[in-house]
């Protein structure tokens, strides 16, 4: 079953761009999947599968994109609620809904700003969007809504250990983060995820093949 939010906000770019930026935003969504159909079958689309056949209970997604993940959560879920701010992003993520088999909620609330429950998820999920959101906020969000015992799921690319890249990813950001609407190619969100409060209980740190240089490398895993 497929719940949709009904609130005049679902067709709102909530983000609070300009004309340009939100022209911008509709052909960057148009685009998204076929950009990263290479990195997918190179192998992000088996760490997604690996990743999320973790979740369980009453599951909340953080920024679902186009909806890369919903093929991948497995059956049995109490509920799967899925935010996403942008509405060219989230108009694809409502077409490719009905892909999944737990009950449906979209949201277009960012991550900052979270319209659920304290204590009512017991596990998050963020693959790819940390790199977007003010991570301070979010985190303290994600820890609010979380019951206790409650898992963060995580696949993000980070900011490279590798000097000369990690030199390239803060000169290019600014440039690259206007081109893809606001993901920052050198966050240290590992450092983030612990300090925010968190306990990474597990992580793997690779790479996949055709994957941009940019976003290289990424990181994966669970925390509580």
């Amino acid at each position: 079953m497929t719940t949709r939010t009904r609130s005049s906000r679902r067709q709102e770019d909530v983000l609070g761009r300009g004309p340009i930026a939100r022209a911008w935003s509709k052909v960057f969504a148009a685009g998204y999947d076929s950009l990263n159909s290479g990195a997918e079958e190179g192998g992000v689309a088996e760490l997604r599968a690996a990743l999320l056949k973790r979740a369980s209970g009453h599951v909340l997604e953080i920024g679902a994109g186009t909806g890369t993940n919903l093929p991948h959560y497995p059956a049995g879920l109490r509920s799967l609620t899925l935010t996403e701010p942008d509405l060219a992003m989230r108009r694809r993520l409502e077409s490719r809904l009905d892909t999944a088999g737990a009950q449906h909620r979209v949201l277009p609330e960012r991550a900052e700003s979270l319209p659920l429950a304290t204590d009512s998820v017991d596990t998050v999920v963020c693959t790819y969007v940390l790199c977007g959101v003010d991570l301070p906020a979010a985190f303290d969000e994600i820890r609010r809504v979380l019951r206790p015992g409650g898992q963060l799921l995580f696949l993000e690319h980070v900011r490279s250990p590798e000097p000369g890249l990690a030199k390239w990813q803060d000169r290019l950001n600014p440039l690259w983060s206007a081109v893809a609407c606001g993901c920052n190619c050198n966050r240290m969100t590992e450092e983030a995820i612990t300090a925010a409060g968190f306990t990474i209980t597990d992580i793997e740190r690779g790479g996949v093949q055709d994957e941009v240089a940019l976003v290289r490398p990424i990181i994966w895993g669970r925390a509580v």
